[in-house]
């Protein structure tokens, strides 16, 4: 995902999968313990529906949407563990094997001391 985007910008985005279908809205987004980068987006998927939780790496930003490339079905079928908390290592854990990704990356960048923290690890949460 682009890192220069203000996770909070995100928050009311539409969603939508690899074929263009909507999927929902952007809730909440969560942010990496370790870099401070977003991390996750919990996209309100229906009216009576639940959150379901997409990684932002692969997903764009393309004219004011959220591109996620995967299919729909996936998504919606995704771990449901609820929004407004902090995901645990075993839930990220969940999450990346749900999507078929790569958690054996490079370690981690941590995040310049310097950026606006306030927002903590969901934005639009205080601490």
């Amino acid at each position: 995902m682009q890192t220069d985007i203000d996770p909070r910008s995100l928050i009311g985005r539409k969603a939508f999968d690899r074929n263009g279908t909507k999927i929902g809205t952007v809730d909440e987004v969560y942010l990496d313990d370790a870099t401070g980068m977003p991390e996750w987006a919990a996209l309100r998927t229906g009216l009576f529906s639940r959150d379901a939780f997409v990684p932002l790496e692969p997903s764009e930003v393309v004219d004011n949407t959220l591109r996620v490339p995967y299919e729909r079905s996936l998504i919606k079928d995704a771990p449901d563990f609820g929004v407004g908390r902090h995901l645990s290592p075993e839930q990220e854990l969940q999450l990346y094997h749900h999507y078929g990704l790569d958690i054996s990356g490079p370690p981690p960048t941590p995040a310049p001391a310097s950026g606006d923290r306030s927002f903590g690890r969901v934005a639009g949460q205080e601490d």
